[in-house]
């Protein structure tokens, strides 16, 4: 019987594909993951500007357009979006995705195999019936495939041929050109892609770590690049860690370190088990790796003139960074007018003290500070425009081995040494970055100006390789270009590239991970800030590839947490303990009608008793007053008139001692008033 029924089973599940039954989860391929954070290249950037300026595309050059108007990517313009419509409109489409946006899955049992591509962002509607993909109202897609093609796309969608007429008749992302369209910009467009691809800079992709409500100017990254720092001007430090998150791409730790002060910069100690906190206080804060304190330096005596007898700074901190190769030892810059190293195991004593040489006598403040490669020389930016720099060395003091007194005409925001120690770069308030030679400090190698700078934690960054460096601009008043981060070549000393991060925002602070391969770069103003991370999935490895690709998990029910109601038996007046007669006392002796209270004496002389004491405590005293009936004479009367009308009477009937000297008392003599005043 058991045989039967067997053979009846495999009978019956023959007539059934093998797969029935089963529920597979849909798999989302890697590209079209990094889809939603493709930036948009360069064809794609000039053509926005051209129709931005309604411009054709013949009629202005690609580099004119990309000095113009830079390249934005896609996530920060939905970002800002959303900031300034705070309740968009769900049925537009560029208006629903705000940072990375969440999956949903074209399923082949549902779909019948004709659109087996995974859509990423808010769904869109229907396509029409005809085959012309102009019409589509979003992200193009590919073209359907035969039942035996798998239908997975690797990389952007590919055109499809269309007359001329019909371009730019597409509502979202522009595709690129196609090849019948080439002329001398575009030719222009591939020498310069060309050229950014022999520098290999990740620019492809972008995140945005978002969290906080003002500039971010204080960025670190560890030496493995899991874990990264910001600090911002809304006094708050936020950690991120690409192994924990998820595509909301949220902090797990906030901090407040000093409060009302700003955050100003952030370093991760050589084995990244620690990191220095500097912020407008005068004492750093040590951290450990999870964000707990571990200890806050001593701060100084403000009324000690020297400051080499000081046991701390006694003004806000400007700078600080961690020695690149002894994980005990920092340097920290102050407004005080001094650089100090101290010593981690020890936060009550710091083991030099750097006094800079100035032309006047004073203080003036040091805006910023370096270690070079090795931790063996300390460059130190003065208030006063000049480049001072130390080497460590047995009995050394504070007397500089280099002293550039010209560097620059403001305030310098950021020293760099390049790790060979040749080449220095400084960057300043007065909108220019310096490229100095080590070996020879009268005269700058290179000048590069126009490069705004409003924040004086605006730094400079060198490539892995160290054959780029870069550094951010800040947004100028009524100006249409935007925050820009600048890539230069260091050995031709020229301007590569010119990255749009931010419309609105400016760029402060910048570095290139060289483990990562990923561009990190801070943005914000007063109302908003963020962390830009470029990458390129080709190139980068982990880092913003790992957060990014990590859905964030659905919501259980097992995720309900009641909040229960705790009532207190005690506070109930039933339960409530009877207040002491004592306290009781108290309270009726403080209200004036259950304590009888007197009334208080009078205080000044008064017309029948207490009438006219106050200005109106009875309506009849007070209408009395106001009408002349009670009236105070003494206060309005001349004292020697009040003396003279009792002459008469002193004279006709003398008392006490004025009869005894009757005989020899002169006779009295009363001047005359000479005034007309006195006589009214």
């Amino acid at each position: 019987m058991e045989e039967d029924e067997a053979e009846m089973y495999d009978g019956m599940r023959g007539h059934f594909p093998l797969a029935f039954g089963k529920q597979s989860k849909p798999q989302t391929s890697i590209e079209s993951i990094h889809k939603a954070t493709r930036r948009p290249t360069t064809a794609t950037a000039t053509a926005t500007a051209n129709n931005e300026k309604n411009l054709p595309s013949s009629s202005q050059s690609l580099s004119d357009i990309n000095k113009d108007f830079p390249s934005l990517s896609s996530t920060s313009k939905s970002w800002l979006d959303s900031l300034k419509n705070p309740n968009p409109n769900p049925n537009l489409a560029s208006d629903a995705v705000i940072g990375p946006p969440r999956p949903s899955f074209a399923l082949d049992s549902v779909n019948g195999g004709e659109d087996e591509d995974v859509i990423i962002g808010p769904p869109r509607p229907p396509p029409p019936a005809s085959d012309d993909e102009d019409q589509m109202i979003g992200p193009p897609r590919p073209a359907a495939v035969d039942e035996d093609d798998d239908g997975e796309m690797i990389g952007p969608p590919r055109p499809a041929a269309v007359d001329e007429e019909d371009d730019g008749e597409m509502i979202g992302p522009l595709r690129p050109p196609l090849d019948s369209r080439l002329d001398d910009s575009d030719a222009e467009e591939d020498s310069d892609a060309g050229e950014e691809n022999v520098y290999r800079i990740p620019l492809s992709n972008e995140i945005v770590l978002k969290g906080h409500t003002k500039v971010v100017s204080a960025l670190a990254v560890d030496h493995s690049g899991s874990r990264v720092l910001s600090g911002s001007y809304d006094y708050t430090v936020r950690m991120y860690d690409f192994q924990g998150m998820n595509a909301r791409l949220q902090s797990f730790r906030q901090l407040e370190p000093s409060e009302g002060h700003q955050v100003r910069t952030l370093s991760w100690s050589p084995t990244s088990d620690r990191f220095l906190c500097v912020t407008g206080s005068a004492q750093a804060k040590i951290y450990d790796r999870d964000g707990l304190t571990l200890g806050e330096f001593v701060k100084g005596d403000m009324y000690i003139r020297d400051l080499k007898n000081t046991k701390g700074h006694i003004s806000g901190l400007t700078c600080g960074e961690w020695h690149p190769k002894t994980k005990e030892t920092i340097l920290t810059s102050s407004e005080d007018g001094s650089l100090r190293i101290w010593d981690v195991n020890d936060f009550k004593s710091q083991k030099q003290v750097i006094k800079p040489k100035l032309a006047r006598p004073g203080r003036t403040p040091v805006t910023t500070c370096a270690w070079d490669r090795e931790g063996k020389r300390i460059a130190g930016g003065i208030g006063d425009g000049s480049i001072q720099i130390w080497s460590l060395k047995p009995g050394w003091g504070s007397r500089p081995d280099v002293h550039v007194q010209n560097g620059h005409s403001d305030d310098i925001t950021g020293l760099k040494f390049s790790s060979d120690g040749r080449i220095l770069l400084s960057r300043s308030f007065d909108g220019s970055l310096k490229v100095w030679d080590l070996r020879q400090m009268k005269d700058p190698l290179r000048v590069f100006d126009d490069l705004h700078n409003h924040y004086a934690q605006t730094n400079i960054a060198f490539s892995p390789d160290e054959q780029l460096f870069l550094t951010g601009t800040s947004v100028e008043r009524d100006s249409t270009i935007g925050g820009l981060l600048c890539f230069y070549d260091r050995t031709k000393l020229e301007l590569v590239s010119r990255v749009g991060i931010s419309p609105t925002c400016s760029v402060v602070q910048c570095a290139w991970h060289p483990k990562l391969n990923q561009i990190l770069v801070t943005a914000g103003d007063k109302s908003q800030g963020g962390t830009h991370i470029l990458y390129d999935p080709s190139q980068s490895d982990r880092g913003a590839l790992v957060c990014v690709a990590r859905a964030p998990r659905k919501k259980s029910v097992d995720d309900f947490v009641a909040q229960p109601v705790i009532h207190n038996p005690h506070a109930l007046p039933l339960f409530r303990d009877q207040p002491s007669r004592k306290r009781q006392r108290e309270k009726i002796l403080k209200d004036p009608m259950k304590s009888h209270k007197p009334e208080l004496p009078i205080t000044g002389p008064g017309h029948g008793g207490r009438v006219g004491t106050t200005k109106g405590s009875l309506l009849t005293q007070y209408l009395l007053k106001q009408g002349g009936l009670i009236k105070e004479t003494w206060m309005e009367e001349d004292p020697r008139e009040a003396i003279l009308k009792y002459a008469d009477v002193a004279a006709k009937d003398p008392k006490f001692i004025a009869p005894a000297y009757a005989e020899t008392q002169p006779e009295p003599l009363f001047a005359k008033s000479d005034s007309e005043d006195e006589e009214k």
